[in-house]
């Protein structure tokens, strides 16, 4: 199967880029560039009627939600998660979906708080503080997974591709705002998942096509594209 990822530099995209490199899969890219608005064009919206990103156009149609993307790839190609019949499948898909429907919307909602309480900056940044509590909480809750679970926190699984993620982006965005509440330090597991995410050709790829550091989850910073823009 050949599939073609719709994306944008250093969005969620880059999860799934992470999940199609690490199993060989055969893709090739479109950028949705956010500077012109393209993800709320017609022809994006037709693939994702909700004009976020990522989506993946595969041989059985569209797919949009990147905990769904992972998912259906991961029931295609070993080595991205726990296969059906596995008696670990229920654990792993507990905590895809806890990252899916928990962590990662309260990090948009960090990012994007205009979307979700309005423009007073004085409301965005009371929503932006509530917030760092519960986002804690969720790595700590993760931090003590990747302790010894079989199907995360080894750096070679989909769900370690999504939780990097999210640790990069609490380290660097939004980037006028104090961010010295998150310390990636204070989660020795996650930060050595990280580590050996670094490692794999998977992720000399996606620095290569997305213009990033040489360490973009344990160090991350800005990225520098060769196409388009992170926001």
């Amino acid at each position: 199967m050949s599939y073609v990822l719709h994306y944008a530099p250093d969005n969620a995209s880059l999860i799934v880029r992470l999940a199609l490199e690490h199993v060989g899969a055969s893709y090739t890219t479109q950028l949705v560039d956010r500077a012109r608005g393209a993800q709320r064009s017609a022809a994006f919206r037709a693939l994702n009627p909700h004009g976020l990103i990522p989506a993946l156009e595969t041989p059985e149609g569209a797919l949009f939600e990147t905990g769904a993307i992972l998912l259906w790839l991961s029931e295609r190609h070993p080595g991205l998660a726990p296969v059906p019949g596995d008696p670990q499948r229920g654990a792993y898909l507990k905590w895809l979906f806890y990252v899916s429907n928990t962590l990662h919307p309260a990090l948009r909602m960090t990012f994007y708080p205009d979307k979700y309480i309005g423009p007073a900056p004085a409301d965005q940044a009371r929503l932006r503080a509530g917030l760092r509590a519960p986002i804690l909480t969720a790595f700590a809750a993760l931090e003590d997974i990747a302790a010894d679970a079989a199907w995360f926190g080894h750096g070679t699984g989909a769900l370690d591709f999504y939780v990097a993620a999210c640790l990069r982006w609490c380290a660097i965005y939004p980037g006028d705002t104090d961010r010295s509440w998150f310390d990636l330090r204070a989660f020795a597991h996650l930060t050595a998942m990280c580590a050996r995410i670094e490692a794999l050709p998977a992720c000399a790829a996606l620095i290569r096509a997305e213009g990033m550091n040489d360490t973009p989850f344990t160090a991350p910073d800005y990225p520098n594209p060769p196409e388009g823009s992170a926001i």
